[in-house]
């Protein structure tokens, strides 16, 4: 398929989806500009040429028929790679009904369908239908081996541990998956910094948790490659009792906030970042340690 074809393609999907979820509680485009741009595209273009870089995102939000379920709703979040559908589209699943591990195998599940039975279809809506007629089995999964609840001890409180992920992929081009970083970061209350490019970096550090419930996010992501390079995790000690007590995650904290950081972007698709800046950036926080964990030699 050519370019023009794949725009062709995506366009009438939007169209097809835009009829079948009419509400903004539906369905909502969550970039108006990236869409208006692939609309003149295909209405103005010439076939040889290139799309615009910008990508259609959009979410659909479903709630479950079944009565158990108490009005459960999913959200399905989907981007446009240009190739699609002869690539499948970056699509993440989320239902705050299931657990971590419930979340991570229903994408998981998904991604195998979608490769299995619509690559090279159109296969968004193909994608609402399964998780409509699978959540509800993950849900009931979910809550059939959720642990009971364990009853802590009145004089030991459980310890809050801090933690701060290195995360590396082969690259970090896709603006849907670099917004999803930030926006993720933000909702969880995660400090840190991306840097997008090849290759692509990702920091995160607050309570372990929510580093973990960050992790479980974007690894069910389509990556070519990406691991968690190093970890760290720090047990707070507030009772006191020893010359390393930690009395706050917030003294723990290296970074401000979270941001996405570019250190001189250069090559032919300026999706290389000077590696000198970036050792420059991990030293001024206190964590040019870590450059050679990630690269394997000593920064200056």
């Amino acid at each position: 398929m050519s370019y023009m074809e794949w725009a062709e393609s995506q366009l009438a999907e939007v169209e097809l989806l835009t009829s079948m979820f009419p509400g903004q509680d539906e369905l909502e485009l969550t970039d108006q500009l990236a869409l208006a741009e692939l609309r003149s595209y295909v209405e103005n273009s010439a076939s040889g040429e290139k799309p615009p870089p910008s990508r259609p995102q959009f979410f659909i939000k479903q709630r479950l028929d079944s009565s158990v379920m108490n009005e459960t709703e999913f959200i399905l979040t989907c981007a446009y790679p240009s190739e699609y559908p002869s690539v499948l589209p970056d699509i993440t699943v989320r239902c705050s009904a299931l657990s971590r591990a419930q979340q991570t195998e229903i994408q998981t599940d998904l991604n195998k369908y979608l490769m299995k039975n619509c690559l090279g279809d159109l296969c968004v809506l193909a994608a609402v239908d399964w998780v409509k007629e699978n959540v509800v089995h993950f849900i009931k999964k979910s809550l059939s081996t959720a642990p009971a609840p364990k009853l802590e001890s009145a004089s030991q409180p459980p310890r809050e541990v801090f933690s701060r992920l290195w995360i590396y992929s082969h690259h970090i081009y896709n603006k849907s998956k670099r917004k999803n970083i930030l926006e993720w970061s933000k909702e969880l209350g995660l400090s840190g910094f991306s840097m997008p490019g090849k290759p692509g970096i990702v920091c995160v550090e607050g309570p372990q948790s929510a580093c973990e419930e960050f992790w479980s996010r974007v690894k069910v992501l389509t990556w070519k490659k990406i691991m968690i390079r190093h970890r760290e995790d720090i047990t707070l000690n507030r009772q006191g009792d020893n010359s390393n007590t930690v009395e706050s995650l917030d003294s723990l904290h290296k970074f401000t906030g979270f941001e996405e950081a570019m250190f001189d972007p250069h090559g032919n698709r300026g999706n290389h970042m000077d590696l000198g800046q970036l050792y420059q950036f991990l030293n001024e926080k206190g964590c040019c340690d870590v450059f050679q964990i990630y690269f394997g030699i000593e920064g200056r």
